[in-house]
This record gives C-alpha cells, sequence and structure tokens, in this order.
C-alpha cells in the first residue's frame, strides 16, 4: 500500500500554491507543517480528489487518481479543516447519516457507527444533539465519519485548532492509536502535534517541500545551537534585535530568552536541549534568510 506524488503542482492565476512537489507515503503518520499559506490545506484537497492539480500526479496503489479516483475514494478517510455538523442530529444519528451516504449497508452501518462512537470515546454522548458538543467532542466526531469506511488513507487537516490543552492531548492520543498499517496524513500548523504523533515531518514552504525528514532528525540537526539567557530588560531587546529568540519569559526584573545560535550570543548564555520547535523556527528562518 502506497501513496505517491510525484512533480505535484497547484496554480491560481499567476500564482503557484503548489510546486514541484513529490512524495512517497507508506502506513504510519506523516506530519505536514508549514505557515498558513505553505500550500498544506492545497495538497490534502488534491489528494482527496477534491481539487485537481495543475501539474503532476498522484498514485494510489499505482493507479493514477487524476484518471480513476474511485479507488481511493473508497479506500480514503478525510476530516477536512471546516468540519459542518447538523446541530439538530445526535452524534449516532449524524453517523448513520453519513453512513449511508457512503453507501454501507443498514446492518453493517449500525454496527459501525456503535464501533467508531466507542472508537473516539464518544457512546456515553451519542444520543445527545451535536449543538452540545465542545470543540474537542465535534472533532472526535470528524473522526469518526472519516473511519466509517475502515480507510486505508486517512487526511486529517488542522485536526487540533481551537481546541483547548486538554482536548488537543487526547486528540493526538486518539490519531497515534489509528495508524497501524494505514496511512495518516497530519496536516497542522502546530509543531507539538507532530512531535507527539508522527514518525515522518515534511515542512512545507511557499509551496515546496522545504525538508522531508524525521522529528528526531530535525532535532538532532541543532545540537549545541540553543541557549538560555536570563538578564535584564535592556540585553533582552538587543538579543531579541540581533539573534533568533524562539522563547522569551518575563520574570519580573528578569527576562529569560532561549536563543537559536552557533555560538554562545551571550556571556551568560548555557547550552539547553534543543526542542522541536526549536529546530523547526531555525529550518524556516533559514530558508527565509537565504532567498
Amino acid at each position: 500500500m502506497e501513496l505517491t506524488i510525484e512533480g505535484l503542482g497547484k496554480r491560481y492565476g499567476n500564482q503557484w500554491a503548489l510546486r514541484e512537489l513529490s512524495l512517497a507515503c507508506g502506513p504510519g503518520i506523516l506530519g505536514l507543517v508549514g505557515p498558513n499559506g505553505a500550500g498544506k490545506t492545497t495538497l490534502m484537497r488534491m489528494v482527496a480528489t477534491l481539487l485537481d492539480p495543475t501539474e503532476g500526479s498522484i498514485r494510489w496503489k499505482g493507479q493514477d487518481t487524476l484518471r480513476d479516483g474511485g479507488t481511493l475514494r473508497r479506500e480514503l478517510g478525510y476530516l477536512p479543516q471546516q468540519f459542518g455538523l447538523y446541530p439538530e442530529f445526535t452524534g449516532r444519528e449524524f453517523l448513520r447519516f453519513l453512513a449511508a451516504m457512503k453507501g454501507l449497508p443498514k446492518p453493517v452501518a449500525r454496527q459501525r457507527v456503535d464501533e467508531v462512537l466507542e472508537l473516539v470515546g464518544l457512546e456515553v454522548v451519542a444520543d445527545r444533539t451535536t449543538a452540545t458538543y465542545s470543540g474537542g467532542m465535534r472533532q472526535r466526531l470528524g473522526i469518526a465519519q472519516a473511519l466509517l469506511n475502515r480507510p486505508a488513507l486517512l487526511i486529517v487537516d488542522e485536526p487540533t485548532a481551537g481546541l483547548d490543552p486538554t482536548e488537543r492531548v487526547h486528540f493526538r492520543t486518539l490519531l497515534a492509536t489509528l495508524a497501524g498499517s494505514r496511512i495518516i496524513l497530519l496536516s497542522t500548523h502546530i509543531i507539538g502535534d507532530v512531535e507527539a504523533a508522527a514518525t515522518r515531518l515534511v515542512i512545507l514552504q511557499a509551496g515546496r517541500v522545504l525538508a522531508d525528514t524525521s522529528p528526531e532528525a530535525l532535532r538532532a540537526s541543532i545540537v549545541g545551537m540553543v541557549w538560555s539567557v536570563t538578564t535584564d530588560q535592556a540585553t533582552a531587546q538587543q538579543l531579541q534585535a540581533t539573534q533568533m529568540v524562539s522563547a522569551m519569559v518575563n520574570q519580573g526584573r528578569s527576562i529569560t530568552l532561549r536563543v537559536i545560535s552557533a555560538t554562545q550570543p551571550h556571556e551568560a548564555a548555557v547550552p539547553v536541549d534543543p526542542s522541536l520547535e526549536d529546530a523547526y523556527l531555525h529550518a524556516t528562518t533559514q530558508h527565509w534568510r537565504s532567498v
């Protein structure tokens, strides 16, 4: 089972949203990250056969999805960035409705709805209207509908945007349990989501692949380049103006900064272990400085 993307591009007028993108994806969670406007949602919509590419190809199990997208759609689960609900439906009614839309026979649909409700932890609230659901519950219902047809390819686009920290952790844990033998494409701008769940990391910037790596390898690329320094406000402002600062905490009379630098940025700076956010900031900022 493989998803293969070769030379993919999408143009709107004179503007390229994606260009020359190639990926080969096998089972596991691929985290697709990048700033807003990097092309993540455009890529997800093209893989889901909702948008035709301007150039290049997408192949599912060797078949070109532009010529024949039926095979992929039958094995696809998709949670888009904007996921709409019918507020008057209960969670169970909503899933049964979508199961019918997906063509599942009625007895199979009822059983499968019960299974996915349990899988995402919504069985207790399944008979409440979706209007009463929290943001986390709505997202779990979104994953539940994407799993109705037991997809081999699951696409989730910005699934934790707007969720509180507890809901975000629960959702990331759920995604990790779903990986197994299926391909999961997780598109997000929240680096913590990738760090918690993904085994592969692709950074998109300005519609192109900036890096195709793993979270561990990206972190390792800046070992020895992250520093912590606690200083006064005036020095902190100077460091902020001249250095790559990934975090700053005001402690009243002093300020602690996290600085990314190949050399010691200040005599009081001490080396610290890099985070994935540090490495992501370094990779994306270095790219823009070189352009």
